[in-house]
């Protein structure tokens, strides 16, 4: 079976993080599951790069800035398949474009048209953990590095499971799932157990980032259901939410 997850950035900030969730993937791994990882830049580390470039100029061209912020995410998956492969598990690292992402030319707000994933479908055929690059990809006509924008990598994330046919595509975040407001500013937020994917894009349109709206518009489209869980399972972080599985994403 093949499962796709995504984790974001918060829950990759440190080499401990990493370790911790290379040990999670690994068991999925040693008990038979094919593994696809799309993971985000560590921690703050786009808003780093970002700071930086405003440091050297105040305009930089959209191309450059996708250059650079396309390098955060280098970082975090090369990261995860040294520990992954510290743990005895066959795993590779792609980019968005070794990975076969082709997108739209926008720089920094890119669509994605098409998946090409040649390099990713030999890796599995060869029994590796695929950890991608969350966020980005390649113009099949210019061979331009292109960015998702903010919050992206749930994009791709959804982009694969649909192209794999998986049933579920598994979102990490460091909240038990999908509340009706940000659960940290209003411990009252309702929890949701499922939710459609129009209320949901209600949700996310009036404020709360919890996932990206094109990652729910492309789910929808191709029915592809996603699950938002915590990173950490056993974490109780509102008592609304007593179930360790999330919120389910479907029509």
């Amino acid at each position: 079976m093949i499962r796709v997850q995504k984790y974001g950035g918060s829950s990759l900030s440190t080499v401990e993080q990493i370790k911790e969730i290379a040990q999670g993937i690994s068991e999925s791994y040693k008990n038979g599951d094919q593994m696809i990882v799309i993971l985000s830049a560590m921690g703050s580390t786009t808003n780093e790069l970002q700071l930086l470039s405003k440091k050297i100029c105040s305009t930089p061209s959209q191309r450059e800035m996708d250059m650079l912020l396309s390098s955060g995410e280098r970082i975090s998956i090369s990261l995860m398949s040294m520990a992954l492969q510290n743990l005895g598990c066959k795993a590779i690292s792609f980019t968005g474009s070794q990975a076969g992402i082709l997108t739209t030319g926008d720089h920094n707000d890119a669509t994605i048209k098409e998946l090409k994933p040649i390099r990713v479908d030999e890796s599995l055929k060869e029994n590796k953990i695929v950890i991608i690059a969350g966020y980005q990809g390649v113009t099949p006509e210019t061979k331009e590095i292109t960015t998702l924008g903010r919050g992206g990598s749930d994009t791709t994330a959804v982009a694969f499971a649909s192209h794999y046919n998986v049933n579920e595509c598994e979102i990490y975040k460091d909240v038990n799932g999908i509340y009706s407001e940000d659960p940290k500013q209003n411990p009252k937020a309702s929890f949701y157990e499922q939710i459609s994917y129009d209320d949901l894009l209600k949700i996310l349109y009036n404020g709360a980032g919890v996932l990206h709206h094109k990652s729910v518009e492309h789910a929808k489209k191709l029915n592809t259901k996603i699950r938002v869980m915590n990173i950490n399972l056993n974490t109780e972080f509102h008592p609304a939410a007593n179930n360790t599985m999330g919120t389910l994403v479907s029509f």
